[in-house]
């Protein structure tokens, strides 16, 4: 199944955007549309993940993903956190709201193990880390292929031997979080240079995420040897997208001309629009994931209530102009090569 599944679809795949911008609506449009999707489980309980399954079953009787944060393994600074924490009190008083406090770090993640065994979907991936030969070797046992995301040749090599049926290559250019094995962003590499590293090294279906914009890109990406193309950010703008007001006009604002990499959000490295918060504050945060994220929560929340895009993360790759506000359909096809 880990190679069949990519045939007779369009090589276009939605990536699983945590956050409530990949709702079940959006997923399901893509996979109408021939492409494949990713609900997003991180940030949700096994509950909530598998209510979105079944949203999204409700919608398209099409091939699903699901996509799992490993559990974080961060050494945490905790007087580190508690002096960012310190620091954004006047940002969240402007706001009306308490800086957050950290809560617990595994992301529910045994439990939705357990959930997607027990009613698997046809595909499962792993973001932050090698979920290890055990749970791989469980998920085919259910039949379930298998994709592990990797953003150097290093952690492909580790991946590789827990014998997934893929690997989701990410380059520098992706938008959010960088799914690094480790808080890191050391050995950033741009997709067209890692991609050739990583299929140097393995067979393994590959899906190549990072900075796609046109369906030129896709081609480009097929014939460096991969078999599909994750993207995200140009599904951000489409009617489906669960993304924020906030989130969506931003992408087309001109005040914002360029995105960068910060911990300032969340304590792990994520590309976004650069705005007044991530300007500020991003040398501060420490390397403490999700600790900084449950900190920031109630400013981003309150933030983007208010429309406030100078506060909340405006998470995006580097072609985030080339987001419109099209159908999710339309940007399948849109994407797809003649």
């Amino acid at each position: 199944m880990g190679g069949a599944i990519w045939a007779g679809r369009r090589p276009v795949v939605l990536a699983p955007m945590a956050g409530g911008a990949g709702r079940p609506e959006l997923v399901a449009a893509v996979v109408e549309a021939g492409g494949l999707g990713f609900l997003p489980a991180g940030y949700k309980t096994a509950g909530q993940m598998r209510a979105d399954i079944e949203a999204t079953r409700a919608l398209t009787d099409g091939p699903l993903g699901v996509n799992l944060f490993l559990p974080s393994r961060d050494e945490v600074d905790d007087a580190a956190v508690a002096a960012y924490r310190d620091r954004l009190a006047a940002e969240a008083s402007r706001l009306g709201v308490e800086p957050g406090t950290p809560k617990a770090r595994d992301d529910d993640y045994d439990a939705k193990v357990a959930d997607l065994l027990a009613d698997p979907p046809e595909l499962v991936s792993f973001t932050f880390g090698d979920p290890g030969r055990d749970v791989v070797g469980a998920f085919r046992q259910a039949g379930v292929t298998t994709v592990v995301t990797v953003t150097t040749p290093d952690e492909a090599r580790r991946a590789v031997g827990s014998g997934p049926d893929a690997l989701c290559v990410q380059g520098a250019e992706a938008g959010a979080h960088r799914g690094s094995f480790t808080n890191t962003t050391e050995g950033a590499l741009p997709l067209r240079e890692l991609l050739p590293a990583v299929r140097a090294i393995t067979g393994l279906p590959l899906v190549a995420a990072g900075g796609v914009a046109t369906a030129r890109d896709v081609a480009g990406l097929l014939e460096l040897g991969a078999v599909a193309v994750q993207v995200g950010t140009l599904f951000l703008r489409c009617p489906e997208s669960g993304a924020t007001d906030v989130a969506k006009a931003a992408l087309a604002d001109p005040r914002f001309t360029e995105t960068a990499v910060t911990r300032a959000f969340s304590g792990r490295p994520a590309r976004g629009l650069v705005n007044r918060f991530l300007a500020e504050h991003s040398d501060a945060a420490p390397a403490a994931y999700p600790d900084v994220h449950y900190v920031t929560a109630p400013l981003r929340r309150a933030a983007a209530e208010r429309g406030d895009a100078d506060t909340v993360n405006l998470w995006a790759g580097t072609a985030f102009r080339s987001a419109t506000e099209s159908p999710a359909a339309e940007i399948v096809d849109r994407l797809t090569p003649r």
